[in-house]
C-alpha cells in the first residue's frame, strides 16, 4: 500500500524506460536535423529575472508563469521565475554575449520550459521544445523566414508523418487589414478571435466580433478576410482592400516573398498561405506559421513561429531582429502516439543484455566492454537465476541477448538472441 500519492503532478509527462527511449530518439533525430543545418545549440537558464520573462510575456502567457519562491528568500530570489519558451531568454543571451557573437546567429536550443496551463489531455506544465532561431544584429534578410520554416520541416521527418501543411501569415499585413478597417484600436481582441477561430464553430467566432460592437459591414469584411487561404493570389480577390496601402502593402510583399522562397526552397507543394494563422504570443511582428497533418488537423499544430523585430528592446537600445520556430516534442509526442502516428511506440531502451553463468563474470564483464566500445548500450544482469528467468528478464529490457557459459567463454563464440524475432546469430563486433 502505497503511503503518499506517488503519481505525477497534473500536466507532468513521465514515461516507462521504452517510451522513454523512443521520445530520446526523436530529440536525437531533432538535434540532428537542427545541426545539419547549420544551427549551433545553446542552453539558457530554466530560471530568469522576472524583468526579463515578463517583459514580453502579455496576455494569458504572463498569468501562466511559474514563480519561484524559496523559504529563506532574499530580495533577489523573489524576483524569479521559470521561463515559460526559449525565446525570451534568448534575447537575453543575445544582449549580453552580443560581442562575441557571428551575427547572423544560427541558434538551437532543445530542453524543458514551464507554463501552468489549465490541466487538459495533451497540454502540459513541463515540456521539451526544440527550437532553431537565427538573430541579426541591425537588420535580418527575409529569406531567413522560408529558412527556419525549411529547416523544421527537416526536422519533422524523423516522425515519419504521411504529410504535413505549412500554414503561413504575415502580422503586418493583418494589422494592416485592420487599421485600412478602421478598428485599430480592437487589434488586439480582434487577433485573439482570430487565433481562436479553428477551436470554436464560425458562429461563435461572428459573435465575438460583434460583441465589440463594431458595424457589421466590418464584420462581414473580417470573416470574409481569415477564410483566404492558398497562393498568395487569392488574396487579390479581396477587392474591398487597398493593397497600396503602406502597412497592407508592406506586410503582403512580405508574405508573397516567403512563399516565393519556400517555392525555391522546394515546399511549394505543402505551404499555403492562410489568413487564420496569427500566433497568440505579442512578441511577433512580420511573418507567423503553423503546421499541422493533413487528415488530423484536430490535433493542432505541430510546429509553429514567426519573427520577431523587436524582442530584445527591453534590454538594449541595439536592434537585433529574430526568426525562429519550435517544435513542442512532448506535446507532439503525446498526440501523435494518440493517434497511432509513432512508429516503433515500444521499444527496449538497451541494446544487448548479457546473462552469465557459473564463474563467468569476468568474461561477460570483458565482453561488455567490447560491445560498449564498438557503440552498443549493455547491462550485464548480475543476479543468480535460473537461465529462463534470465531471459525473461532480459527479453524486457534490452533488443538481444547474450549467454555467457563456460563452452562460450572456451570457444570465443557467442550467440545473439533476437528477442523480437527468436532469430540466433554469431556475434560479430
Amino acid at each position: 500500500m502505497k503511503k503518499l500519492n506517488t503519481s505525477p503532478i497534473s500536466g507532468m509527462q513521465e514515461l516507462l524506460p521504452p517510451a522513454q527511449a523512443i521520445f530520446n530518439n526523436y530529440k536525437k533525430e531533432i538535434a540532428e536535423a537542427f545541426h545539419l543545418h547549420g544551427f549551433q545549440n545553446i542552453e539558457t537558464p530554466t530560471i530568469d529575472r522576472n524583468e526579463v520573462l515578463f517583459a514580453k510575456a502579455g496576455g494569458d502567457t504572463e498569468k501562466q508563469i511559474y514563480r519561484v519562491i524559496k523559504t529563506d528568500e532574499s530580495a533577489e530570489d523573489s524576483d524569479q521565475s521559470l521561463r515559460y519558451d526559449h525565446t525570451v531568454p534568448l534575447a537575453r543571451y543575445i544582449v549580453e554575449h552580443e560581442s562575441n557573437l557571428a551575427f547572423p546567429f544560427r541558434v538551437s536550443q532543445i530542453g524543458r520550459n514551464f507554463r501552468g496551463e489549465r490541466a487538459q489531455k495533451a497540454r502540459f506544465r513541463e515540456f521539451y521544445q526544440c527550437d532553431v532561431d537565427v538573430i541579426g544584429r541591425g537588420e535580418l534578410p527575409l529569406s531567413y523566414d522560408a529558412e527556419i520554416i525549411a529547416t523544421l520541416v527537416d526536422a519533422l521527418k524523423a516522425f515519419k508523418l504521411p504529410g504535413i501543411k505549412v500554414r503561413v501569415n504575415n502580422r503586418k499585413f493583418l494589422s494592416g487589414v485592420l487599421d485600412f478597417l478602421g478598428v485599430a484600436d480592437y487589434a488586439t481582441d480582434i487577433m485573439g478571435i482570430i487565433d481562436h477561430a479553428e477551436k470554436v464553430p464560425a458562429e461563435k467566432t461572428i459573435q465575438n466580433l460583434r460583441e465589440l460592437t463594431i458595424p457589421e459591414e466590418t464584420v462581414v469584411k473580417i470573416t470574409t478576410f481569415i477564410n483566404v487561404h492558398g497562393s498568395t493570389d487569392e488574396l487579390k480577390k479581396l477587392d474591398f482592400l487597398d493593397f497600396n496601402g503602406t502597412r497592407i502593402a508592406e506586410g503582403f510583399s512580405e508574405l508573397k516573398f516567403v512563399m516565393n522562397e519556400l517555392g525555391l526552397l522546394g515546399l511549394s507543394d505543402i505551404a499555403e498561405a492562410d489568413m487564420k494563422i496569427v500566433r497568440g504570443l505579442d512578441y511577433y511582428t512580420g511573418t507567423v506559421f503553423e503546421t499541422s497533418i493533413p487528415g488530423y488537423e484536430q490535433l493542432g499544430s505541430i510546429c509553429s513561429g514567426g519573427r520577431y523585430d523587436n524582442l530584445a528592446s527591453n534590454y538594449t537600445d541595439q536592434k537585433f531582429p529574430g526568426v525562429g520556430g519550435s517544435i513542442g516534442l512532448t506535446r507532439l509526442f503525446a498526440v501523435l502516439g494518440e493517434a497511432g502516428l509513432l512508429e516503433n511506440a515500444v521499444s527496449a531502451p538497451v541494446d544487448i543484455a548479457i546473462m552469465y553463468l557459473g564463474d563467468t563474470r569476468q568474461p561477460a564483464y570483458e565482453l561488455a566492454d567490447k560491445l560498449r566500445a564498438s557503440g552498443k548500450s549493455v547491462d550485464v544482469i548480475l543476479f543468480d537465476k535460473k537461465l529462463g528467468d534470465l531471459m525473461r528478464h532480459a527479453s524486457r529490457i534490452a533488443k538481444s541477448g547474450i549467454v555467457v557459459g563456460e563452452n562460450e567463454v572456451k570457444s570465443g563464440n557467442f550467440m545473439l538472441k533476437d528477442f523480437a524475432t527468436g532469430e540466433q546469430t554469431p556475434l560479430e563486433i
